[in-house]
């Protein structure tokens, strides 16, 4: 076993590979890897923030689309809502100006509640609405981030 590691320099293998330059007894790092490795790393690395950047664009437009349907659901509400008010208010002239009677004033208050409501449903879906921007813009911060990094990285 002497006689086997007589012939060979501090930082020669058994094989007569070289040992400088590798960290880890073998494993290859960056500063001696090749540059079609560095490319390769540095494609599939792009590749997956793209990937990742648009999972979080679709979760956060997913989001944003939730906001818009109740909105857009709410404003719904308020003009069935005012449509039914309207009806019932035709219902309490006709009546009040046909009969003179306590019907009429009935038919008033309905109406008057049922545009309370509409009002309120209304508001309540342009408060939704306006929180629905279309722009992803959490997603949209993460890749000017990602980019200014890269190109103070290619500056180095």
């Amino acid at each position: 076993m002497a006689s086997d590691l007589a012939g060979r320099g501090p930082n020669q293998l058994a094989d007569g590979n070289s040992t400088r330059g590798r960290a880890g007894g073998g494993r290859s790092t960056a500063a001696d890897a090749s540059v079609g490795e560095l490319i390769g790393n540095a494609t599939e690395q792009l590749s997956r923030l793209v990937r990742d950047e648009m999972r979080l664009a679709q979760a956060e437009l997913a989001e944003k689309g939730k906001h818009a349907g109740k909105g857009i659901g709410a404003f719904s509400t308020a003009g069935r809502l005012a449509f039914y008010a309207i009806g019932a208010g035709v219902a309490g002239a006709i009546l009040g100006l046909s009969l003179v009677v306590d019907g009429w004033l009935a038919a008033l208050i309905v109406m008057v509640a049922l545009l309370l409501i509409a009002g309120v449903a209304a508001l309540l879906g342009k408060k939704e609405v306006q929180q629905a921007k279309p722009v992803p813009e959490r997603t949209v911060a993460s890749v000017k981030a990602d980019v200014a990094e890269i190109k103070g990285a290619s500056k180095r």
